[in-house]
C-alpha cells in the first residue's frame, strides 16, 4: 500500500507572507508536549539546544503534537549533518539550525537536508519519515516539504546577511537574539538600543532578501517591533518560563496569608 509525501502547511504558510505564531518547547515530557500541541499555535519549536533532550525524546514529542493541527519544529543542537539526517528520518520536517555565523555554514546546513545530487543526506530505505518505506518517490520530493530554517545570531551573521539568504536551500532566516546581543557586546541586555536596532533591521533585512524572518521573545513590545518589522514566524514565549511566571505569581497571590 503506497501513501502520499505529507505535505508542510507551515512552510506553505511563511513562504506566502502568513503570520504563524508558535511557543518555544523546553520541557521534554511528551505528556506536556501533547497539552502544548492542543492549545491552538501554528508552531511549536522542541529545543534540543539548550535542553538534555536527546533524539528518542524529539520522537516522542513529535508523535505526542501529531494529534493535532500544528507544525512541529526542531532545533537541534548545532550544525551537525549527522544529527539532521537522524532528525530528518523520524519525521521532522521543519528545520532551525542555530549559530549559523557564514554563508559556508549556511550552505553546510542546506547540504545536510537535501539527498544527492543536490545534498549530502543519508539514503534511509525504511524510516518513519517516508512511511517506512510506503512514500512513493520520497527521496526525489522529500526537500519539497522540509523547511530549513538558520539562525543568525552573531554580528558577523548579521553583516553577512544577504550572502546567506542567497544560499540555495535556506527556507527562512531567524535572528537569535540573545546571543546576537552579546555577540554586540551587550550580554543579558536585550533591551538596549543597539540591540533593538539590530535586530529589528536585522528582519527587514531578510523579508528585502526575499526570505521569510522569525524571533523569539517573552517580551510583548518587543515582539510587537519585531512583527512590524517583518517576522513572520514568531514565537511568544518560553513554556518552562511560562510556567515559572505563572507558579510565582499566583504563590504571590495567597502570601497574605503568611503575613501578620
Amino acid at each position: 500500500m503506497s501513501m502520499d509525501l505529507i505535505a508542510n502547511p507551515f512552510k506553505r504558510a511563511i513562504l506566502a507572507g502568513h503570520q504563524q505564531i508558535g511557543m518555544w518547547n523546553t520541557i521534554r515530557d511528551p505528556y506536556i508536549g501533547e497539552m502544548l500541541a492542543g492549545t491552538g499555535y501554528d508552531w511549536i519549536l522542541i529545543d534540543c539546544e539548550h535542553t538534555p533532550r536527546d533524539l528518542d525524546n524529539v520522537l516522542q514529542m513529535i508523535q505526542a503534537m501529531g494529534r493535532h493541527d500544528v507544525a512541529p519544529v526542531v532545533r537541534v543542537t548545532h550544525m551537525d549533518a549527522a544529527e539532521i539526517k537522524r532528525v530528518l528520518d523520524i519525521g521532522a520536517q521543519n528545520i532551525l539550525v542555530p549559530y549559523v555565523r557564514d554563508v559556508a555554514e549556511a550552505e553546510a546546513a542546506a547540504q545536510a537536508v537535501a539527498y544527492p545530487p543536490r545534498g549530502i543526506r543519508g539514503m534511509g530505505g525504511a524510516t518513519r519519515a517516508n512511511m517506512f518505506g510506503e512514500v512513493d518517490g520520497y527521496f526525489a520530493r522529500a526537500r519539497d516539504e522540509i523547511c530549513l530554517m538558520v539562525q543568525v545570531e552573531t554580528k558577523g551573521a548579521l553583516d553577512d546577511l544577504e550572502a546567506i539568504a542567497a544560499v540555495d536551500g535556506i527556507d527562512a532566516i531567524f535572528i537569535g537574539p540573545a546571543d546576537l546581543a552579546a555577540s554586540l557586546g551587550y550580554p543579558g541586555q536585550l533591551d538596549h538600543p543597539v540591540v533593538i536596532e539590530a535586530v529589528t533591521s536585522g528582519l527587514r533585512r531578510i523579508r528585502a532578501a526575499g526570505k521569510p524572518a522569525g524571533f523569539l521573545s517573552v517580551d510583548q513590545g518587543m515582539l510587537d517591533l519585531a512583527v512590524e518589522a517583518g517576522s513572520l514566524f514568531t514565537a511568544i514565549d518560553i513554556d518552562s518560563l511560562l510556567l515559572k511566571r505563572a507558579v510565582k505569581s499566583r504563590l504571590s497571590d495567597v502570601r497574605k496569608w503568611q503575613k501578620g
